[in-house]
């Protein structure tokens, strides 16, 4: 008999899957505020319709699942067979008809809760392998999604933001992508300062080292937005080769 609730008892994982699962929603909400018309409309993401978004958080949510699968049952299932094959994938999506588009994510969201709900407590912890190749416990297959859900419902650009985000989800995006930065050693010279505010403490990310770095101050939201390459707005610049002017931020997929 499957399980009417999430087998996972571990209070944290209980917390990230409630996130993940608030996210979906927000997800899901953007989308419906959108017309058929509306998603053949651009997004934040160059080259890539809105249908395309939709199409890769569906078929991202399939993937997601496969890597459940894998944990459950030991039977190593890859999330895709190759970035060709998600690429095209995603190509493929973006020609469905508004309703099978729409099915898409709405089919996939559930059959991936479904599969968080039923793992047992003993399998959260058996490892899997992302798409880039990181060898990860399947819990971090619940950032995964909720990292894709809240940051591509700004980029379906008809609304959201990044001060929509939950003020946890930010801060840990964030420190994935400098951390990102610092391995591949692109944040040289570059100090991160996010100014504080209601549950929000002062942060400070990037390269605590260097003597006289080049400076990228604002907002929690707004400094999340310019690093994931969604755009400078209230980020302010200073300190050398800046010339008060916003730099772009690193690569950091």
């Amino acid at each position: 008999m499957v399980a009417r609730h999430d087998l996972a008892t571990d209070p944290r994982l209980q917390e990230d899957l409630l996130q993940a699962r608030r996210g979906t929603a927000f997800f899901a909400r953007k989308l419906n505020e959108l017309t058929d018309a509306e998603l053949d409309g651009g997004t934040l993401l160059p080259g890539w319709t809105r249908r395309h978004v939709v199409a890769h958080v569906g078929y991202n949510a399939r993937a997601i699942a496969r890597l459940v699968e894998w944990a459950a049952t030991g039977v190593e299932t890859p999330m895709y067979p190759s970035p060709e094959a998600r690429n095209q994938e995603i190509d493929f999506g973006a020609t469905l008809s508004p309703i099978a588009l729409r099915n898409l994510f709405d089919h996939s969201a559930v059959h991936l809760s479904v599969e968080w709900r039923d793992l047992p407590d003993a399998s959260w912890s058996n490892e899997v392998r992302t798409a880039q190749g990181r060898t990860v416990p399947a819990t971090e297959t619940v950032w995964m999604r909720t990292r894709e859900v809240w940051v591509h419902a700004v980029d379906l650009d008809n609304g959201a933001s990044f001060n929509d985000i939950p003020s946890t989800v930010l801060e840990r995006l964030l420190g994935d992508i400098t951390g990102a930065w610092k391995a591949r050693g692109t944040d040289a010279g570059l100090l991160i300062k996010v100014t504080g505010g209601k549950d929000v403490a002062d942060l400070t990310f990037g390269d605590t080292s260097a003597t006289n770095p080049s400076v990228v101050t604002g907002t929690l939201p707004a400094v999340v937005e310019w690093a994931t390459g969604r755009g400078t707005n209230s980020v302010t610049a200073d300190g050398p080769g800046t010339n008060w002017t916003t730099p772009a931020a690193p690569s950091w997929i």
